[in-house]
């Protein structure tokens, strides 16, 4: 896959992140932020990474973003707090499913409309 369209991608999720933070308060940007950290996750890993089956970059963006969910049970450097974040939340884990299924679905669609020779 190429590059380009993945980091255009990872250049749409922090617009939609700073655009749904600039719209709404409470839980909305809240978990809609979670899930779309994990989709950007899933484009760096696409990014690093443009062979990997979209279930295995899928699976890897969850998994990070659990690994930094449980390490908040722990204290997180200050100066990584921003983007680590500082507070153990159950209800992010889901959420982070929900960003990882929906990259993992738009990027399915993605090849089975553009396959790669």
């Amino acid at each position: 896959m190429s590059r380009i369209p993945v980091i255009l991608a990872a250049a749409l999720t922090v617009a939609m992140g700073l655009t749904v933070r600039g719209l709404w308060d409470g839980p909305v940007p809240k978990y809609a932020g979670d899930a779309l950290y994990t989709v950007l996750i899933y484009t760096l890993v696409v990014v690093a990474l443009p062979r990997i089956r979209p279930i295995v970059a899928a699976s890897v963006a969850a998994g990070v973003s659990w690994v930094v969910e449980f390490a908040q049970l722990w204290e997180i450097p200050e100066v990584l707090r921003p983007v680590l974040g500082s507070t153990f939340n159950v209800p992010d884990l889901l959420w982070y499913v929900v960003g990882a299924g929906c990259a993992w679905a738009a990027h399915t669609l993605w090849l089975k409309r553009h396959p790669t020779p």
